[in-house]
């Protein structure tokens, strides 16, 4: 597995990749020490893994993580137990309080193989699928959130509300750059206004001036816009 570490600190770099050479299944392939390096090395080089550090100069790890598409496997690591809890808090695969023992970071690896043979078999470089996750901040709160648990995206001027669980955050992206993005075997377009996910397509019912409306599961109604309702029809096979 392909690993980034992300750290504005040195020795904190060069301490975990010491620790990691115990640890065969992970390669590392580069050191970022801002979020701004990192950015660029996680397209430029697609890692499976980040050790990503939450307090850095400019940019904070979440911050970064903000501005990704497709979000790699993440343990976040740190030296403040507030930015711990709250690390936890967005389900990241797991965190490491710094100065990191070996023991957490075996168990901490061990995690992190189990998820990816979860995910084994995909492709670099393809569409979103329902498998892939996406990293959404709202204020204070922030979540990892599996594309397979989103029932839909509704555009809201240059955001995007993401509609998942009982939550509605906010993504600074246009609809159509993510529409461009995602799977078309697991989303489609229903209009200017939403993306929904067909997995979680419940009931479709006619509706006014040749459209239809797609009732979802939880009770969410999303209307398909009459230039859309045939190809809509056609990939539901009605």
């Amino acid at each position: 597995m392909r690993a980034l570490i992300i750290d504005d600190e040195r020795l904190a770099r060069k301490e975990l990749a010491k620790l990691l050479e115990e640890h065969p299944s992970i390669e590392i392939v580069g050191e970022a020490v801002n979020a701004d390096e990192a950015e660029q090395m996680i397209n430029d080089l697609n890692p499976d893994l980040l050790f990503l550090d939450i307090q850095m100069p400019g940019r904070t790890g979440f911050q970064l993580l903000e501005s990704l598409e497709s979000v790699p496997l993440v343990v976040f690591t740190t030296a403040y137990d507030e930015f711990a809890l709250k690390a936890f808090e967005v389900n990241a695969l797991d965190y490491l309080l710094k100065p990191i023992q070996a023991e957490r970071l075996s168990e901490a690896i061990q995690k992190i193989m189990e998820k990816e043979r979860a995910k084994a078999g995909r492709g670099a470089g393809k569409k979103l699928g329902l498998e892939d996750q996406v990293f959404v901040k709202d204020g204070e709160r922030c979540w990892f959130v599996s594309l397979a648990n989103i029932r839909f995206f509704e555009s809201d001027g240059n955001y995007i509300k993401v509609y998942f669980e009982t939550n509605r955050p906010m993504i600074h992206k246009s609809l159509n750059a993510l529409d461009d993005r995602l799977d078309e075997r697991a989303f489609f377009r229903a209009s200017r206004k939403h993306i929904i996910n067909l997995s979680w397509v419940e009931s479709i019912e006619p509706w006014f001036n040749g459209g239809l409306m797609v009732k979802l599961k939880g009770g969410d109604k999303v209307e398909v816009s009459r230039r859309q309702a045939a190809k809509f029809k056609d990939m539901m096979s009605l």
